[in-house]
């Protein structure tokens, strides 16, 4: 599985960005390694920034995505591509991937 975190800064101990379109980094981590590529967000500043992002995070072949807000636009991007969308998360990376992954495990006990 490969996470997409959009942070404030390049390691796993910033934190979850507040405005998907506008974070500055793109974290694409391995959760059971914790092995990470930094991809700085090239659209922070653009117009539509949040479609660019959700294009982009699409195009990096990520299975989940990891942010504070996204706008309606964003999430159905992602979603209709098959990406799993946890939002309305805080703290830093790492915190969020494994209480992430802990929520995925737990309803897939649940689900089966």
């Amino acid at each position: 599985m490969r996470i997409g975190v959009l942070s404030e800064g390049d390691t796993l101990e910033s934190f979850v960005a507040e405005d998907f379109g506008h974070a500055p980094y793109f974290l694409i981590v391995d959760p059971e390694t914790l092995d990470y590529q930094v991809v700085s967000n090239e659209f922070v500043g653009a117009e539509g920034a949040g479609m660019k992002v959700a294009d982009a995070i699409i195009a990096l072949k990520v299975d989940a995505v990891i942010t504070g807000g996204i706008g309606p636009h964003g999430y159905e991007a992602l979603t209709a591509a098959g990406i799993k969308v946890s939002f309305d998360e805080e703290g830093t990376a790492e915190d969020s991937i494994r209480d992430f992954m802990r929520r995925l495990e737990r309803q897939k006990r649940f689900s089966d």
